[in-house]
């Protein structure tokens, strides 16, 4: 049985959405070490290639398994969607494991009177949204505003913010953050 070494590892380091040069880095090796491996011109020693896959990281073991390593999903359904909220307020997230990821999107439903919580939130990074449906009052700092569809924010996370679904009926709200914050 032949083994295209190079290929699978470039298979495993895009389905992971790492660059050549990132991995590397990763790895503490060259550049060109991670090209010529992946083009099958050089075979790397046990020790290097479990420094590469260390950095991405992935188990020996797995990497010489016979199935092909699975590709990332990039398409989700709504059933699909990971639920992280709780009470009044749903959260369902696109992705499971955000691991290693820079961008999180939520879609938010908040019923009638519910909020994200009496304790502001801080984080770090950036984030935004678009209310699809119903009215959220959103706070950040000292300011506040009511929102409606179609209406949008976008803050500095580390700013203290509040969500609060002010209307009659339930809010719908797709958000974006990064880098993922729950």
């Amino acid at each position: 049985m032949s083994l295209d070494l190079g290929g699978r590892l470039r298979r495993v380091r895009e389905a992971r959405g790492l660059s050549q040069r990132e991995l590397a880095r990763r790895a503490g090796i060259s550049n060109a070490t991670v090209s010529q491996i992946e083009s099958n011109t050089v075979s790397p020693s046990v020790g290097a290639l479990k420094r590469i896959l260390d950095a991405l990281p992935m188990p020996l073991a797995d990497f010489f398994a016979e199935t092909p390593p699975e590709r990332e999903q990039v398409f989700f359904r709504a059933a699909d969607m990971t639920e992280i909220g709780r009470g009044g307020v749903s959260y369902r997230q696109v992705g499971r494991d955000l691991t290693g990821k820079a961008l999180q999107i939520i879609r938010e439903r908040y019923e009638p009177g519910t909020d994200s919580g009496r304790i502001h939130l801080r984080h770090e990074g950036e984030e935004g949204g678009i209310v699809l449906a119903g009215e959220l009052e959103v706070t950040v700092g000292d300011r506040r505003a009511v929102l409606g569809p179609g209406d949008a924010y976008y803050f500095d996370s580390a700013e203290p913010h509040r969500f609060r679904n002010v209307g009659d009926t339930p809010c719908e709200v797709v958000s974006v953050c990064t880098p993922p914050s729950f």
